[in-house]
């Protein structure tokens, strides 16, 4: 058995629990056909009644798939989704999600992610996150400091973490693979500072030099040294540079490659999502979801410091 099926069968196995007989869906697209197909084969094996759908690759992260694929997400029991842009945050996967499907997104993963950072320690990631999720729950307000300028406050009061640990058991379980992050959206239209993002950037990839964005009233007010992400946002209007999203990343398996679904699981890092968080508690509903991932931050939530220049202290 290869690496690559020796992953995919953690996936169903560990972290989807596929039963014999259960129907399940694996959607990729062109770029993650390998991935995609050693997924399908390994759901065969396991005698599940498994399905391969490949649809063209979409734009960007969070645009909305077609009708027809759309429908056939809310018609399984476990749906994968190894494509080239995020689903996470989309009316469709909110749709399969409240129709009771298990769900796994695995946008832009590699054979080398699913080499490495599949094949984790899911007990500990799930302790980790789950208290890391209760402190950003019962928090008024978290604090990111780095020591290359990042001095941001994120007003959290009455806001509810999640933890995403990978283990997609119960009807309606949502999350990436590879797992492992507690994440909140904070309160809208008030966090205020300024984030130096030194790690990775959704859609662009790991950065060579730093990124300077100043929050002033929840919004990304000004982007200096990064025309792709003010592109990015700026096609879809004002909300679109909300900050969406705190997370924490939980997974010691992960390293930052400049792919986001891994780098923002790694230990010494935060990250910054700007745009689309209804599907986690936020009010701001656009078609884009870019993560901002920092290196080596301090973390302060209220009187806990839980990461001090990307150590933990809990």
């Amino acid at each position: 058995m290869t690496q690559l099926d020796k992953a995919s069968e953690i996936v169903w196995t560990e972290c989807m629990d596929l039963k014999k007989g259960e129907s399940a869906l694996i959607l990729c697209d062109g770029p993650l056909r390998a991935v995609g197909y050693s997924l399908f084969e390994k759901a065969v094996e396991l005698e599940s009644n498994a399905f391969l759908l490949e649809m063209m690759p979409l734009a960007i992260h969070g645009e909305e798939p077609y009708p027809l694929v759309a429908e056939a997400m809310k018609s399984v029991d476990v749906l994968v989704v190894p494509a080239s842009t995020s689903l996470s945050h989309t009316e469709a996967r909110r749709q399969a999600s409240a129709s009771g499907v298990r769900i796994a997104t695995m946008p832009g993963i590699t054979e080398d992610i699913m080499r490495r950072a599949i094949s984790a320690d899911y007990g500990k990631i799930k302790e980790r996150s789950l208290k890391i999720a209760d402190l950003l729950s019962s928090a008024d307000a978290a604090i990111i400091t780095t020591e290359k300028g990042t001095d941001l406050t994120l007003p959290l009061k009455g806001r509810k973490a999640l933890p995403d640990y990978g283990l997609y058991h119960n009807e309606g379980d949502f999350g990436n693979l590879p797992a492992g992050e507690a994440y909140v959206a904070p309160l809208e239209g008030v966090s205020d500072g300024v984030l130096v993002v030194d790690g990775a950037i959704a859609g662009i990839g790991k950065l060579e030099e730093p990124v300077t964005i100043t929050v002033r009233n929840g919004l990304a007010e000004r982007i200096e040294a990064c025309p792709q992400l003010e592109q990015a946002l700026a096609r879809h209007g004002d909300l679109a540079r909300s900050v969406a999203e705190l997370g924490v990343g939980t997974n010691d398996q992960a390293r930052v490659v400049g792919n986001v679904l891994e780098d923002e699981k790694a230990m010494n890092t935060v990250h910054v999502a700007f745009g689309n968080n209804v599907s986690f508690g936020g009010t701001v509903n656009v078609p884009v979801h870019l993560d901002c991932i920092i290196m080596d931050p301090t973390l302060a939530v209220d009187d806990d410091v839980i990461l001090e220049n990307g150590k933990w202290l809990i």
